[in-house]
């Protein structure tokens, strides 16, 4: 019996690794997908664009029209006051609990490590703290870096960056402003990798969200923060940041069964198409 129980860990990991493995090849050996456009939900369009120069890129963009009927938008909510306020999820986990219909993740948090498929931090349920400013529904929960870049969504459903719109609504941080007054940004990291950003239109009512898939080659290598600048631009963005971007870059919208589905291939410990937990997200309510 005792020798059995030193054999299933090892039979577990085993299989881990082999569907690991499976996943990798199926996943880098398959075709890029062909450019779409479709209207999700009222006041929401997704695009997805597909490049092969300067390098394979899978691009999602989400817009949403703030002002639309029954579009709504909510930051993940976090324990105020406690000393680490966020229990992470999933991005899929974050919109079937809160009942949205596109999500994003947010914010870098902490603690966080990745040492392989089995030893990484957080899990699910585990508890993280992010790095800037964060509120949820007129909570501010987190008060963070102050140097991170922030975007503020009014109550009114007007968003901007670093400077409120009224009372404190939804907040969510950034890794760096990408895109400000229509002018990408130079001199930034220029290393090819999974990202995730956020613009906003001149108006203050449009949202442009992007996920750029990355660490897959032959399928989507990734971009630099330059290029999702570039991207937020020719959609319509006026002012953008990053987000958390490698394994953290995931969008996910609800099905036509209410399920949630992934829209990319988010790639967490090396494992293309497994989502990482993360601490918290920023989530679109909207009509069908």
């Amino acid at each position: 019996m005792k020798r059995l129980g030193c054999i299933l860990p090892v039979l577990a990991v085993i299989g881990l690794l082999c569907v690991a493995a499976a996943g990798w090849i199926w996943l880098n050996a398959r075709p890029q997908p062909e450019n779409t456009e479709e209207q999700l939900f009222n006041g929401v369009t997704y695009i997805r664009e597909v490049r092969n120069t300067p390098r394979p890129m899978v691009i999602h963009i989400v817009k949403v029209s703030l002002q639309a009927e029954g579009v709504h938008t909510i930051v993940t909510p976090g324990d105020k006051g406690a000393d680490r306020t966020l229990t992470a999820r999933t991005t899929s986990e974050f919109l079937n609990e809160f009942n949205v219909q596109v999500a994003i993740n947010g914010d870098g948090f902490d603690p966080w490590y990745s040492r392989g498929p089995l030893d990484y931090y957080p899990h699910s349920g585990d508890l993280v703290n992010p790095l800037g400013f964060s509120a949820s529904r007129g909570t501010v929960y987190w008060q963070g870096n102050n140097g991170a870049p922030t975007l503020y969504i009014s109550k009114g459903r007007r968003a901007r960056f670093n400077t409120p719109i009224g009372n404190v609504y939804n907040a969510i941080s950034g890794g760096f402003m990408v895109l400000r007054q229509g002018t990408s940004i130079e001199g930034l990291d220029d290393s090819i990798q999974p990202r995730t950003g956020v613009a906003v239109d001149q108006s203050e009512s449009r949202l442009i969200l992007v996920v750029i898939d990355g660490r897959q080659p032959g399928y989507s290598e990734g971009a630099t923060l330059y290029e999702l600048a570039e991207i937020m631009r020719r959609h319509g963005g006026f002012s953008g940041m990053s987000l958390d971007g490698g394994g953290s870059s995931t969008l996910v919208v609800e099905g036509p069964l209410g399920t949630a589905d992934v829209l990319n291939t988010p790639i967490h410990s090396s494992i293309p198409g497994r989502e990482r937990p993360v601490g918290n997200h920023l989530g679109i309510i909207a009509n069908k």
